[in-house]
């Protein structure tokens, strides 16, 4: 195995440092560092992500590469049911919470933002270093969520406050301490405008993501032949159909189909577009959860399975005539600034009750 990347030791920046995990599944938690990275350089505050991931072309500031943890076999990964992923006599469990460890040493943040992981929100804060947790939806009630998610000094949720029980059996001391901040796209909010009377050929935009799906092939090409009024641009399904930039062909879809996760409504949410969502399989049945509250008046048509091929121009249809400006509660421009405002009214307040 190889060794982590060495760390750099740059000067302090005027507003201080905050680190950023993040996770390595999906693209969601990646996409929300970099808006976070953005706007805290206004404010003269220096972000440095730490990830098994590469680090994105467009990050600005330092990066720290972290050792795998999840190959060669991991085994007994839970610690009794205490923890979520801490294999047992793993070299790239030691190498990476070691690297993190280093990197809390030597850069001495004011703060890290754990985007997700359990284990992360311990270390920091058994290092000395408070920390703000990304909750996702789903429920997070089991021991290992109430373990972190309690020594997080605050939560964070990407949802609107009227997107109502994202998060079923939270215990009340963490429902207090959760913000939500709205969804958050990387692509700039589009007017919301009702729906036109349409006719001749529409489009709908398959938006599938990075964090894996149950949709085959098969299943589309079917679903294309039996819509023959609609033409459908596919982004996702596969890997030669990946583009990192899909606002265009979400602004000019009448449909967008995807599944229930974070940045793929967030996303179809900016555009102002109606959708079919497809809840996928997730842990702690966190897209199955997401699904559920949709259904409760958001411009959505939640599908459990992939529809039939005879029903997918109902479903279509069906979507189409729904009123897409519902979407201004998810995204509505200003999750960032939330976030920013969340993340340094911790630090401030952790720097009022240390100094004293």
């Amino acid at each position: 195995m190889s060794a982590p990347t060495p760390m750099p030791m740059p000067a302090p920046a005027p507003g201080g440092t905050i680190g950023y995990y993040v996770h390595h599944v999906g693209s969601g938690h990646r996409h929300r560092a970099q808006v976070l990275a953005a706007r805290l350089r206004r404010e003269g505050v220096a972000v440095t992500g730490l990830s098994s991931l590469e680090r994105p072309a467009s990050w600005v500031g330092d990066w720290v590469r972290l050792p795998h943890d999840d190959d060669a076999n991991p085994r007994d990964v839970t610690a009794n049911g205490h923890l979520h992923w801490a294999p047992l006599l793993h070299d790239g469990t030691r190498s990476r919470a070691a690297a993190v460890s280093a990197w809390l040493e030597e850069a001495r943040p004011d703060l890290l933002v754990v985007d997700v992981s359990v284990e992360v929100l311990l270390l920091a804060r058994l290092h000395g270093i408070p920390a703000v947790g990304v909750v996702l939806p789903g429920r997070r009630d089991d021991p290992a969520h109430l373990l972190g998610l309690g020594v997080a000094e605050v939560l964070v949720g990407f949802w609107p406050r009227a997107a109502r029980d994202m998060t079923p059996g939270l215990p009340d001391d963490l429902r207090e301490r959760l913000v939500p901040v709205g969804a958050l796209s990387r692509h700039p909010v589009r007017p919301a405008l009702p729906n036109l009377p349409h006719s001749g050929e529409r489009t709908v935009a398959l938006m599938l993501g990075s964090g894996g799906h149950d949709v085959s092939p098969d299943d589309v090409r079917s679903a294309r032949r039996a819509t023959p009024r609609w033409r459908w641009h596919v982004l996702g399904a596969d890997r030669d159909t990946w583009v990192d930039d899909p606002s265009a062909a979400l602004a000019g879809a009448d449909v967008v189909v995807t599944h229930a996760g974070q940045n793929a409504l967030a996303e179809t949410a900016a555009a102002r577009r109606p959708a079919v969502v497809l809840p996928q399989q997730r842990p702690h049945d966190e897209q199955r959860t997401t699904g559920a509250v949709l259904t409760q008046g958001w411009p959505v048509v939640v599908r459990t399975a992939w529809p039939q091929a005879e029903d997918w121009t109902a479903v279509l249809d069906r979507a189409a005539a729904l009123d897409p400006r519902r979407w201004t509660q998810w995204v509505d421009g200003w999750a960032a600034d939330r976030f920013a405002d969340v993340v340094l009214a911790t630090r401030d307040d952790v720097r009022a009750r240390t100094s004293s």
